[in-house]
């Protein structure tokens, strides 16, 4: 709380002086107040929203629909650690068919942006991630989905022949 000290002169006689007020305030309180604001502010903001991509999955029904999907009209795609192989239809024996590419903006976003170009909008990407692949990869991956606008893809698990077709490929 706040005092008033009132000092007279002091001495008797003399000149009369007038009498100085010194002000004490106590901050106390105004301190905790300060520090109650600063920790409801804080509890009630968020710092940081998290970012998400939407998922859209399929419903699950009783009866089980399968739809047709063209295979000329597929981009098979394997994300590895560092590198990301793909192809398009079927997978044949030689592998001159199997190409590779890395995650950058030059890399698989321009093969997926060629490829739209090449067969349209209606294509799938079949994404069959190796055992190399790191979580981080296949997020990459669907991240350049978005961004190349890409709505229809499948997730896989690899299959011993596109194991097979990347060992002999020797990429």
């Amino acid at each position: 709380m706040a005092e008033i000290s009132q000092d007279g002169g002091g001495k008797k006689g003399g000149k009369k002086r007038a009498k100085k007020a010194s002000t004490k305030i106590d901050m106390t309180p105004m301190v905790d107040l300060g520090f109650l604001l600063i920790t409801f502010f804080m509890l009630t903001t968020t710092l940081a929203k998290p970012v998400v991509m939407q998922l859209n999955m399929p419903d699950k029904t009783e009866k089980e629909e399968k739809s047709e999907v063209k295979m000329s009209e597929t981009l098979t795609v394997m994300p590895d650690a560092e590198k990301v192989y793909y192809y398009q239809g079927l997978p044949t024996e030689a592998s001159t068919q199997l190409q590779k590419t890395n995650y950058s903006k030059d890399g698989i976003r321009t093969v997926l942006f060629d490829y739209k170009r090449r067969v349209g909008d209606n294509f799938t990407i079949v994404i069959k991630a190796t055992k190399g692949a790191k979580y981080k990869n296949m997020v990459d991956l669907l991240d350049e989905c978005a961004i190349t606008s890409n709505k229809r893809y499948a997730i896989l698990e690899i299959d011993p022949d596109s194991e097979k077709l990347i060992k002999k490929s020797g990429l």
